[in-house]
């Protein structure tokens, strides 16, 4: 399903929805210069280009950070 479909029938896209840095940045509890700091070393999702002046990350993407951060904190190495 594409999201234009996806949004026609009032779904969500395959891969959820763009999430804004205000949003990444209550979801995480991160700041952004830790946001941006985390992408640069490859340990964060990478935001995508929404138009030239705005970017966004895959809720998804967010969330499976999340979630492989609580499976670490759970099993430390």
């Amino acid at each position: 399903m594409t999201v234009a479909e996806a949004k026609r029938v009032g779904h969500p896209a395959r891969g959820g929805r763009f999430m804004r840095l205000p949003d990444v940045i209550a979801t995480t509890g991160l700041s952004r210069p830790t946001i941006y700091r985390l992408i640069k070393r490859a340990e964060f999702p990478q935001q995508h280009l929404l138009t030239r002046r705005s970017v966004g990350w895959w809720e998804t993407d967010v969330e499976a950070w999340l979630q492989e951060r609580s499976l670490n904190a759970d099993h430390p190495s």
